[in-house]
């Protein structure tokens, strides 16, 4: 299994998109940072793209890959946000509907142009604002993740969880982690999993014969 990961969204061409749809072992998982929802902040964070070509990118990405899981990073609190550009933020979320987010609080770093720009955001706001972000973000991966319930899918065994030695976890194509009883499988097997008990973060189930 192959999984394209990108590290800014003009990456990924409608080639690329083409390739992944018709590749074999190149699965329908695409992580595709946007850092922000706000047009004045990605153009202060020099990300070279808008909100509408974003939407314009996942738009073509979905047509192809029906099936396609998206993932995303995001961070809060860089110099100049406002209340307008959060909210922005949110409204984006519940647009572009991410499977998972990765969600920071910007840092200053030493030498880069942001660490010197004026209206740095209190630190106290920063969490605020986080916090808020993954409540809305955790309500649209369990919103998603239980529309599989019931489903069976093909899950790549990984190894035993680290919290159980007899519950062993494994991925599904869209990268989804999926735990499940331990009955003889190895590392690299592919098995068919019936999904019992989706959950925010992970999905639960049986192994089908």
């Amino acid at each position: 299994r192959v999984r394209f990961m990108t590290s800014h969204p003009k990456d990924l061409s409608d080639k690329v998109i083409a390739a992944i749809r018709d590749g074999e072992h190149l699965c329908e998982h695409i992580h595709l940072p946007v850092q922000y929802g706000s047009n004045r902040i990605l153009k202060a964070m020099n990300r070279v793209y808008t909100v509408e070509s974003y939407r314009d990118l996942v738009r073509r990405i979905r047509a192809a890959i029906p099936e396609v899981s998206l993932t995303t990073d995001l961070i809060v609190g860089f110099p100049g946000e406002t209340d307008e550009d959060f909210q922005q933020m949110l409204d984006f979320l519940r647009e572009i509907r991410y499977d998972s987010a990765y969600t920071f609080i910007y840092s200053k770093r030493s030498g880069t142009p942001a660490a010197t720009m004026e209206n740095q955001v209190e630190e106290s706001v920063k969490k605020e604002r986080l916090n808020a972000l993954m409540a809305v973000q955790n309500e649209i991966s369990l919103a998603i993740n239980e529309k599989l319930l019931g489903r069976t899918l093909e899950v790549m065994v990984e190894g035993p969880s680290k919290n159980d030695a007899s519950v062993w976890m494994g991925r599904t194509r869209t990268n989804k982690i999926v735990l499940f009883a331990h009955a003889g499988e190895k590392p690299g097997d592919f098995i068919d999993v019936r999904i019992t008990h989706p959950q925010t973060w992970v999905l639960k189930g049986e192994r089908v014969s």
